[in-house]
């Protein structure tokens, strides 16, 4: 009998068309799609975080928007760190105490114009991690991203004096950004406190976020309120509005003023010495910026600033009006100390340190009088100068009031 050929014990080869599982095995191979996160794991301890720290902020009327909250942390951070008294997320006990004061060494700001929520977010809102980007006219993208900045109309005010005096002044506030893993003293408490009381989307972002969209060279201690574009006064309605209220006027005319921290300091000295206004040319002036907003140090918040479409014709109708206009400059033609007029109806007209106060403006000004220095320094910065002079003026206006009694 002839042998098979092959190789004893070898499997027969199988001859023809192969033969498939005719779709049977089609869900089997498909598995079960990605892996959800662990906060939406029921039996995951993210859950468990992320439902407390709902809890917790809807115990504060705040609501957490977006996926990714207990897993981030930030509703359970701000959740304890303004109310101590609210339960811990993971453990249930009474929260711990905030932890050791860590160096804040990053730079946080927020994008011109953004709006810091996502479409659909309600004012009031936390947002979570995933939920942080913008509304109209720019948007906080995810790290990696690139971020547009938003329109020129809007300013960021940055800075925890700034920012906390701004809202305390009730000044229209469209979003506060809060950087991670910030140092929450008493005054972002506060600011997060009362952006929620006031419907202020209140918007976390990473460094890297808040860096790109401010720039590299601006230091806001990690908070920042955006604010929409201002609003400024007609000089005469600041008149007639300080006039309403009994008060002797005592105003600033800026002159070729370019810089904000210029504009913000002068802000903030006529907060400080009795002044009621500040008056800017439209053209070939500064505006009030987010820079001139931080220097003033809130106060922009509670001094008005008018626009004049044409400086000289506003300082003609003022004049009219009974004011009477005193021009700072090196070359006046009285000193400071012999200036009598401190307790009249004011306006100071304050030029830039470089070119001084111009021809026409000069030609309509009732005096000009200057600030007596020594020989070794040649000029006084715009804003030193007009602290300076208020400073002279409360001071006799102050003497005036009490030689009356």
């Amino acid at each position: 009998m002839a042998g098979k050929p092959g190789r004893p014990g070898a499997a027969k080869s199988k001859k023809g068309g192969k033969v498939g599982s005719g779709g049977n095995n089609k869900q089997r191979l498909e598995g079960r799609g990605p892996t959800p996160k662990a906060e939406d794991r029921k039996n995951h301890k993210a859950f468990k975080a992320k439902q407390a720290a709902e809890r917790k902020a809807a115990a504060l009327g705040i609501k957490i928007v977006g996926k990714g909250a207990g897993n981030s942390g930030t509703a359970r951070k701000f959740a304890s760190e303004l109310d101590p008294k609210i339960a811990s997320s993971r453990t249930g006990k009474a929260a711990p105490r905030p932890a050791a004061s860590r160096s804040e060494g990053s730079r946080v700001g927020a994008a011109r114009g953004t709006a810091g929520t996502r479409d659909g977010a309600r004012r009031g809102e936390f947002l979570a991690p995933s939920a942080r980007t913008a509304g109209a006219g720019g948007a906080a993208k995810r790290a990696g991203q690139r971020v547009a900045k938003a329109s020129d109309a809007s300013e960021v005010l940055s800075g925890r004096n700034s920012v906390l005096e701004a809202l305390r002044s009730k000044v229209p506030a469209t979003a506060l950004f809060i950087a991670t893993r910030i140092e929450m003293d008493e005054r972002v408490k506060e600011a997060i406190k009362i952006a929620a009381s006031r419907g202020i989307p209140v918007s976390e972002l990473t460094r890297p976020e808040i860096d790109r969209m401010t720039g590299f060279d601006s230091v806001h201690q990690g908070i920042a309120l955006q604010v929409p574009p201002y609003k400024y006064q007609h000089p005469m309605e600041l008149l007639d509005l300080i006039l309403s209220r009994g008060q002797k006027p005592l105003l600033v005319a800026l002159d070729g003023i370019t810089d904000p921290r210029n504009l913000g300091a002068i802000i903030r000295s006529v907060a400080a010495f009795g002044g009621q206004g500040v008056i800017l040319p439209q053209r070939r002036s500064t505006g009030v910026t987010a820079s001139a907003w931080k220097t003033s140090a809130g106060a922009a918040a509670r001094i008005p600033v008018a626009l004049a479409a044409n400086l000289n014709a506003t300082l003609k109708d003022l004049k009219k009006r009974g004011c009477f206009i005193v021009g700072l400059d090196g070359g006046g033609d009285m000193s400071l100390p012999e200036f009598t007029l401190g307790s009249e109806p004011l306006v100071l007209v304050v030029g830039s340190e470089g070119k001084g106060l111009s021809r026409l403006v000069t030609e309509n000004c009732d005096a000009i009088v200057s600030i007596p220095i020594t020989g070794d320094t040649e000029s006084l910065n715009a804003g030193i100068a007009a602290s300076v002079t208020l400073y002279e003026v409360s001071k006799r206006r102050a003497a005036a009031l009490k030689g009356k009694k």
